[in-house]
């Protein structure tokens, strides 16, 4: 069956509207469209699409039983005013492998790509079109400590893993700086950097548990001053020219051993601090409005809940703060605005702890990658899933040639009904 002919740049304009799960579907029509929604060009106009109306959010929980991590998709109605509970709808994600142990470990997310590791085992998936790629073994050994993150550079378009491999202490001066290893998914290959070339000396990792934020093209850690100030700090990480950087927090805010956690985010696209301040259970955020200068870190606001139980993950929609409540038999999730003071329900998980929650971004990214190794299992699913492509296939083409037929008849009746009304 031939499909109805459109202009290419009308096929183009016609396919950046649908959503993803439309796409893939399409990309089944013809080889063309194939190649077209899988083209460098479409993947990221699709990404840049997806930042603008993402409504979705993204949590990652352990289940109390079994042990094991889970991830669940809550979708918001804006329409629901109901601030005490919303009528979103949830979705269970699949994980594509099993960890070896009771679960992953989440190292960061960017453009809606999601890094997990264990070990030395690097996973990079995207939930969304049900695809990942798993990383060689890295190279570097550490001897002392290990830490990684996730990010995305925006120069090369490329996302990559970070690697921090420390062969000993570095708080005191003289210290071997640590190896450096970055992996490119464009690449696909490990890389040891120089990059531990420009470590600033008396500089060691927070004690805490922590996630680097990613903005801007770097990765951004809370880190320990071990100079003269004996002050935190952020250490930062080019993903571009790949060199550390120090950016000092607020003067005289936040001193080592304080009975303080700081954690670094992103607040409205800028570096941001989550400071949880224990002695009296309250949050503060901080803000640097000014890239790379001191002066510019503002206080944005205090959340001050007054119970031990809660829990800042992040933000959301700008303005709106997510938070956790530890109860018996699980959490409660909420979206805090802090305007107004009110919170609203996004549900409950069977769970001691939630370690994750932020936006979900819809995109293609990793469509244009070969499909990874998977387990016998998995090749199993892979097949019938082939097989009920294959058997819808036609459908698919009966329903494109219906959708294009439709699209093209309100094409033509809008420009008959502009010519009808000059004549």
């Amino acid at each position: 069956m031939d499909l109805v002919y459109l202009p290419y740049d009308v096929l183009v304009e016609i396919l950046h509207g649908l959503p993803v799960k439309s796409l893939i579907r399409f990309r089944c029509v013809s080889k063309s469209w194939n190649s077209l929604i899988t083209s460098p060009a479409f993947i990221n106009f699709n990404l840049t699409r997806s930042h603008s109306d993402s409504n979705k959010l993204i949590v990652r929980y352990v289940d109390v039983t079994p042990h094991v991590e889970r991830y669940k998709l809550i979708h918001e109605d804006d329409n629901d005013n109901n601030v005490s509970s919303s009528s979103e709808q949830t979705q269970d994600l699949k994980l594509p492998l099993r960890s070896s142990r009771s679960y992953f470990q989440l190292v960061g997310s960017a453009n809606g790509l999601f890094c997990l590791y264990e070990g030395n085992r690097f996973i990079v998936w995207n939930p969304c079109i049900r695809k990942f790629i798993t990383l060689p073994n890295p190279s570097v050994t550490a001897e002392f400590s290990c830490y990684p993150a996730f990010g995305f550079d925006s120069r090369t378009n490329d996302y990559k893993v970070v690697r921090i491999a420390y062969r000993s202490f570095t708080g005191f001066e003289g210290a071997k700086p640590p190896l450096v290893e970055v992996y490119s998914v464009s690449e696909g290959s490990w890389r040891v950097t120089s990059g531990g070339d420009s470590y600033p000396p008396k500089i060691t990792m927070s004690d805490w548990p922590q996630q680097a934020a990613s903005l801007n093209g770097a990765v951004y850690f809370v880190a320990n001053d071990w100079g003269d100030a004996r002050n935190l700090i952020v250490l930062s990480f080019d993903l571009g020219d790949e060199v550390f950087r120090l950016i000092s927090l607020p003067n005289g805010k936040f001193r080592l051993h304080a009975d303080a956690r700081v954690f670094t985010s992103e607040f409205k696209g800028l570096l941001s601090l989550i400071c949880y301040e224990s002695w009296r259970y309250s949050y503060c955020i901080w803000v640097m409005e000014e890239y790379g200068i001191v002066d510019s870190w503002t206080k944005q606001f205090n959340i001050d809940l007054n119970m031990e139980e809660w829990k800042v993950l992040g933000f959301w929609k700008n303005d709106h703060v997510l938070v956790q409540k530890i109860q018996s038999g699980g959490l409660m999730l909420f979206s805090y605005d802090h305007v107004t003071l009110q919170l609203k329900n996004l549900g409950f998980c069977k769970s001691t702890g939630c370690s994750y929650a932020d936006k979900y971004v819809e995109n293609l990214v990793l469509l244009d990658k070969p499909n990874d190794v998977v387990s016998k299992e998995e090749s199993e699913q892979e097949e019938e899933v082939k097989v009920k492509r294959f058997d819808s296939s036609i459908q698919l083409k009966i329903s494109a040639f219906t959708f294009l037929s439709s699209i093209l008849f309100l094409v033509y009746a809008r420009y008959f009904c502009v010519a009808i009304l000059k004549y």
